[in-house]
């Protein structure tokens, strides 16, 4: 579980990671070096490095000028950009290369960038790391499949267990096997070496790399599910070996038709066959997409154990919060809605506390599309340790907040993905938050002097006697709210030990 506590400051200055793969290179400058680091640009170019270098152990020369050019225009970006850090990181094609080394000092020569070529131990943990920092408690195996190579990591509800490299990449099976099944059996053989593996049977696996979100992304729009995005999307692993089976069959012809690159079509197929041997061979209970991996897992390694140790998503809100409330005390909210939930669970306070520091997002948008935007916002911010269910929870929540109804045309398709009690709860919540923003204009340092509470079978406001001309109407509306979506009648108090004493 990741500690939720007060915000650290971040270390100041942008930082630029180059990830170059196999297939493709990257770029993704983030804003700095933190525990919800958010991405300022991202640029890949699909050069294909390791095309054909199983056959002649080095890489093509129109790949490496693809490189060596698209290199030299990232790093005018970085410049331009005002990146304070580069890390350049490179993994298969260019370790195993021969020509690994010319490729190195050509870059170095041209561009200026140092390259850090990875082993496939150090890929693996980085790679590992990466799903560490974006997904709550993991448990099960890591795979991360690039072009040349897949890394499988042991995950121990986040510790980094038993690890390997493997040449099972889609560009390696394509040059040294080249029929389907003369591919399948090399996984197959390969994989059921990896003794260890029975180990996580049962639990979780967590698939990485561009490829495998490809298939995600394909078997997300078969399912037509609601939601677009692939991080910690989870699929039954049945349905999911059942689907790249197929895939592993089709043509290129056949998945060119998809909203996938060409060039990354063109590996899908083998890319399915490695999915569908390490499924079977693994036997998780589900399958959990990341899209957070080698890049992410680089800065996070670079952060202190006790900054790793911070929950991504309460510090992102926090921040957005700090960035876009009016008056700076979103914590305040959250502690105030607390006592209207008084069994909750350490999950449900989480999100309580995330909805709570996000409900003023969109006081700067226009009043009539507030609830709209911020519904969209929250539903699709790039921010992690969050599940697709949690993800419409905290929207809920918020758009309830600015006085919308759920199941609406907006939020109907995607509301499915929360169970009954969840969104009973998201709208209490919404009511709560709705009080409090009106209670006192958002004014933190007021709402600090008035609680929300059940006595007996009510719900109660109190306020401070010197306070009493904060009820009203608009209050008398928001409370009512508040109390008949918990199902029990609403009144408010005034505190009589402050009247006393004035």
């Amino acid at each position: 579980m990741f500690r939720i506590g007060p915000i650290v400051p971040s270390r100041p200055g942008r930082v630029g990671v180059i990830d170059i793969g196999s297939n493709s290179i990257r770029l993704v400058v983030y804003d700095r070096v933190t525990r919800s680091p958010v991405p300022i640009f991202n640029e890949k170019v699909m050069c294909g490095l390791g095309r054909g270098l199983g056959q002649s152990r080095r890489m093509a020369p129109d790949a490496v000028a693809l490189a060596v050019d698209n290199l030299a225009r990232f790093t005018r970006l970085l410049e331009g950009m005002g990146v304070d850090r580069v890390d350049v990181l490179a993994t298969a094609a260019v370790r195993e290369a021969e020509d690994g080394a010319d490729f190195v000092a050509e870059v170095e020569r041209r561009c200026g960038l140092p390259i850090t070529i990875i082993s496939g131990v150090e890929e693996a943990r980085l790679s590992a790391l990466g799903v560490i920092s974006g997904i709550r408690d993991v448990d099960g195996v890591m795979g991360d499949l690039g072009g040349g190579s897949l890394e499988l990591v042991g995950l121990d509800h986040g510790d980094i267990g038993e690890q390997v490299t493997l040449p099972l990449g889609p560009f390696r099976l394509m040059d040294e096997t080249g029929a389907r099944k003369e591919a399948r059996s090399v996984v197959q053989d390969t994989l059921a070496q990896q003794g260890w593996l029975s180990r996580y049977s049962g639990r979780s696996f967590y698939p990485v790399g561009g490829a495998w979100r490809a298939i995600a992304k394909l078997y997300m729009e078969r399912e037509n599910h609601p939601l677009h995005i692939i991080h910690q999307y989870t699929v039954p692993t049945a349905a999911m070996t059942d689907f790249v089976g197929l895939v592993a069959k089709q043509s290129k012809g056949a998945l060119s038709g998809a909203s996938i690159s060409r060039r990354r079509v063109e590996m899908l197929p083998m890319a399915a066959l490695v999915l569908e041997g390490v499924l079977k061979a693994l036997r998780p209970a589900r399958i959990v997409f990341s899209a957070l991996g080698l890049r992410e897992g680089h800065l996070f390694d670079l952060l202190s154990p006790e900054d790793q140790a911070r929950d991504p998503l309460i510090f992102a809100a926090a921040e957005i919060a700090h960035r876009l409330d009016r008056f700076g005390h979103a914590e305040v909210v959250a502690e105030w809605t607390r006592s209207a939930f008084p069994d909750e669970t350490a999950d449900e306070a989480r999100l309580r506390q995330a909805a709570s520091l996000l409900s003023d997002i969109g006081w700067f948008e226009h009043p009539d599309y507030r609830a709209e935007h911020a519904w969209l916002r929250v539903l699709r911010m790039p921010v992690a340790g969050l599940d697709h269910a949690e993800r419409v929870f905290l929207a809920a929540a918020v758009y309830v907040r600015y006085g919308a109804d759920l199941g609406d045309a907006l939020t109907r398709p995607v509301l499915e993905l929360l169970t009954d009690a969840a969104r009973t709860r998201a709208l209490i919540l919404g009511q709560t938050l709705r009080l409090a923003h009106t209670l006192t204009g958002g004014a933190t340092s007021l709402l600090e002097r008035t609680s929300l509470a059940f006595s007996g079978d009510a719900v109660v406001l109190t306020l401070p006697a010197d306070e009493e001309a904060l009820t009203g109407f608009a209050v008398d509306r928001r409370l009512d709210a508040v109390a008949k979506a918990l199902g029990r009648p609403g009144r408010v108090a005034v505190e009589e030990s402050r009247r006393a004493a004035g």
